[in-house]
């Protein structure tokens, strides 16, 4: 990372003045390297001195000058490559300008790393999966699961791009209640396609789109159910039931660009004998206890925690939270994963600490295990919200969203705030062709590129290629503060990526790809790119738009966005 390489040169010019013995002989702190607040501050700033100075105080209980040792590191460091300006600033600041003739470079840098430009190895390979979506498989995915989609895919996103390998898991609930309302559901609409009296269930699914998945079970097994006991019909409509939802919910989630490396049932949990196992071993351990009939997780043994959980009920059926610790026992120790990310509804929040104590009890860091809670989505038209509700089927699906508004716009919209934070999703805005609307703004950019590079092509600046026309660009010429600034801004994305992976969420890159769209048309504005009266100039300027084109689409491509090439 470029802020790593500018640590590292400040902590050669701080060995170096210690060799010399311009510092004082002590334990060397670690050099903290910010981004001013002020860009005429510079582009980096470090407090070092100021740090250097109280630990030799602490040291040998002397007093030093900080700005006389930020004095003599400045006087260390190189004033060539990369570092162009060392200025001091306030009692013992140091202010650091990247040079001019090394911005310029990174023009060519850019394009030649293309899709993987500000790639990291923050990773190592290490393997984290991310856990999303995950709803009940019993219709079809309400829009309140859009914001867990694009969330948890774009994150992956992120991860791959700074060295970690990822894997998208879908857990289906294909075990418990919800389940069996839905086949229960399903079988009464299978009947009342054939005329038969049957009543939905209580608490059952009422919504039309069972009537669809009926017609599509008699599409599939004709009237053979009919002949059947209820038991055995019942049996033959879960899977078949199962199968018609998720195909669906693939369909859906496609829409949107999700996909999934894992599809995992929780039914096979039970059929492999997972559960039980995990259970019988926490039993062993003491983890679990019989009380008042039923077996009880002991999470109150455990910080955060005030009460014990349920696993199995006086019934002698067992809790969803019984199957959560096998899935749990299933990814850490059966599959080895590093770290495991659930993106998890702001109401699941009262699982957390429980889920942590499961961590514990089964001797693993609790810290392996993140919760990533988003808030609710809000969809507004006409200043007005559009409710929604699976159960009485009064809701607006993805599907339908994503026809009114389109999947880019569903995508970069859901990903403009923090988890933590509530959304308003406008209708009206996210269809706007306006500056307004930041996935508009930021496509446009690119699309504005794209026709830059083509108006070259046509007055013969360029070949067809694009590309190979500016390897011969004299990069030396891009001079003017607006190419400089939007080099500058192009550098920041790698800082970007850490900020994502660092926060768990790439809100940070919505907003960093609308200003890096803005500061390429301040570019835009004040450098005239074509002119075939000054050739070489507009050379190096279309390479300039061409690292921008690479650095726009790689933050698109990030949040899952399209490149348009016009619009």
């Amino acid at each position: 990372m470029l802020r790593d390489q500018v640590q590292a040169t400040v902590a050669e010019a701080i060995q170096a003045a210690a060799d010399a013995g311009e510092l004082p002989a002590i334990i060397m702190p670690a050099v903290e390297i910010m981004r001013p607040n002020r860009p005429e501050h510079g582009d980096f700033s470090t407090n070092i001195a100021l740090v250097l100075a109280a630990a030799v105080k602490k040291e040998t209980g002397e007093k030093s000058n900080p700005r006389q040792i930020a004095q003599t590191i400045a006087d260390r460091m190189p004033k060539n490559g990369m570092i162009g300006a060392v200025e001091l600033a306030g009692p013992g600041f140091i202010n650091l300008r990247l040079s001019q003739a090394w911005l310029q470079q990174q023009v060519r840098a850019i394009v030649d790393a293309g899709d993987n430009f500000a790639a990291l190895d923050l990773g190592h390979g290490q393997r984290w999966q991310v856990e999303f979506v995950s709803a009940n498989p019993t219709g079809p995915l309400h829009f309140g699961g859009a914001r867990n989609a694009v969330l948890g895919d774009a994150l992956s996103n992120v991860l791959e791009a700074a060295g970690y390998t990822v894997e998208r898991e879908y857990y289906v609930n294909d075990a418990g209640t919800q389940m069996q309302l839905f086949v229960d559901t399903l079988y009464a609409r299978y009947l009342q396609h054939f005329g038969h009296e049957a009543e939905i269930p209580e608490g059952g699914y009422k919504g039309d789109y069972m009537v669809e998945y009926a017609n599509r079970l008699v599409a599939k097994v004709g009237d053979s159910l009919l002949k059947m006991d209820r038991a055995a019909a019942l049996a033959a409509i879960r899977p078949e039931g199962r199968a018609i939802v998720l195909a669906d919910l693939q369909d859906e989630l496609a829409l949107i660009g999700v996909r999934f490396d894992e599809w995992f049932s929780e039914q096979s949990l039970y059929d492999s004998g997972q559960v039980e196992d995990v259970l019988t071993m926490l039993r062993d351990k003491g983890e679990i206890a019989a009380k008042d009939g039923a077996q009880w997780f002991l999470a109150s043994n455990y910080p955060k925690n005030d009460k014990d959980e349920v696993v199995i009920r006086s019934t002698g059926a067992p809790t969803y939270f019984a199957s959560d610790i096998a899935y749990h026992y299933n990814k850490f120790i059966r599959r080895d994963f590093d770290k495991v990310i659930n993106v998890w509804a702001v109401d699941h929040q009262g699982h957390v600490s429980r889920m942590h104590a499961v961590m514990a009890s089964l001797g693993l860091d609790p810290e392996r295990l993140v919760i990533l809670l988003y808030n609710l989505v809000k969809l507004m038209r006409d200043g007005q919200e559009v409710k929604m509700s699976k159960r009485s089927g009064d809701f607006l699906t993805l599907r339908e969203v994503v026809e009114e508004v389109g999947r880019d716009a569903v995508r970069f919209m859901l990903l403009t705030r923090g988890p933590e934070s509530s959304i308003d999703f406008d209708l009206n805005l996210a269809v706007a062709q306006t500056n307004d609307n930041p996935v508009f703004y930021v496509q446009y950019g690119h699309a504005r590129i794209c026709s830059i590079i083509e108006k070259a092509e046509k007055e013969g600046l360029l070949p067809n290629d694009g590309i190979t026309a500016v390897d011969d660009a004299v990069l030396s010429l891009l001079e003017h503060p607006a190419e400089l600034d939007l080099v500058r801004k192009m550098l920041e994305l790698e800082e970007q990526i850490e900020i994502a992976v660092d926060k768990l969420s790439p809100h940070n890159l919505t907003h960093y790809g609308m200003e890096l769209a803005r500061v390429f048309t301040m570019f835009y504005r004040d450098c005239h790119v074509v002119d075939a009266g000054n050739i070489e100039l507009s050379r190096a300027r279309l390479l300039l738009s061409l690292a921008a084109r690479t650095a726009l689409a790689r933050v698109l491509g990030l949040l899952g966005v399209a490149t348009p090439q016009s619009m």
